[in-house]
């Protein structure tokens, strides 16, 4: 990766993030109109100010990449580079007055995914992450827990409208019967809380590659492993996560498969 300096790119994320914190703080004091987009999910004036912020700093330290933002879509001329972007994953989270939403910035560079930085100013959170460079949280390195049993393990769900049709779902129960706890955390809380410790497997099916492309890198980066539910690689068509730690991972993923051959 010698054209891309990663700890500049890694600062211009920070930046942009904080920025886009500014202006989701703004509006979550005084709220918001809602408006619906032609998929019928929520978009306010905070989703828009916010992706122009981010888009801002990106491109000014990084004229050379391409953005991709949830908002005013894909743009730039960048093929080997480029920023995905959600400035307020969780739009229904912050339109409810519930603080579970967050800024997403990712990077993506030659097809990987090589930096990621999840911000939820409401909640009070900041993790980012880079290759090679482990995964941060409040200034301290964090790793995902040692767990190598499902009878100890925490798992978290999100996203599962569509797996409840598929042949999976009953191998999702038996998941949640075998393992110790189950929480529904959601959106960046969940994958926070994997990447330093406090969970061991998070699963969902209906997913934005936006969503999760940075806390694909955070969970990675902190020794965890992060897949669909078919164990492929992320890339932009991701829809679905399956999210772990080493063992546990492999063995969900194990389940999932046998049940899809029956």
């Amino acid at each position: 990766m010698s054209e891309l300096n990663l700890p500049h790119a890694l600062q211009a994320a920070r930046e942009a993030a904080q920025a886009a914190a500014e202006v989701l703080l703004h509006y979550w004091r005084r709220g918001v109109d809602v408006e619906l987009k032609s998929d019928d999910t929520p978009v306010t004036v905070a989703d828009r100010e916010a992706e122009l912020a981010i888009r801002k700093v990106l491109q000014a330290a990084l004229p050379q990449a391409s953005i991709y933002g949830e908002e005013f879509g894909r743009d730039g001329d960048g093929h080997e580079l480029l920023w995905l972007v959600d400035p307020l994953d969780g739009t229904k989270s912050f339109v409810r007055r519930t603080p579970f939403f967050s800024t997403q910035i990712a990077l993506m560079h030659r097809g990987e995914l090589v930096l990621g930085i999840s911000s939820a100013p409401v909640y009070g959170e900041t993790m980012w992450a880079s290759a090679g460079a482990g995964s941060w949280f409040e200034g301290e390195r964090v790793q995902v827990a040692a767990t190598a049993e499902l009878a100890q393990a925490s798992l978290s769900t999100g996203n599962l409208k569509s797996l409840t049709t598929d042949a999976r779902w009953d191998a999702l129960g038996a998941l949640i019967r075998d393992s110790n706890r189950i929480r529904g955390y959601g959106d960046f809380c969940h994958y926070h809380l994997l990447a330093r410790g406090g969970l061991d497997l998070v699963l969902e099916s209906d997913v934005n590659i936006l969503d999760i492309a940075a806390l694909a890198v955070i969970v990675r980066e902190a020794g965890g492993v992060f897949t669909d539910l078919d164990g492929q690689a992320l890339t932009l068509d991701t829809r679905s996560v399956l999210a772990g730690v080493p063992a546990l991972h492999g063995l969900a993923l194990s389940r999932m498969a046998e049940a899809l051959r029956r």
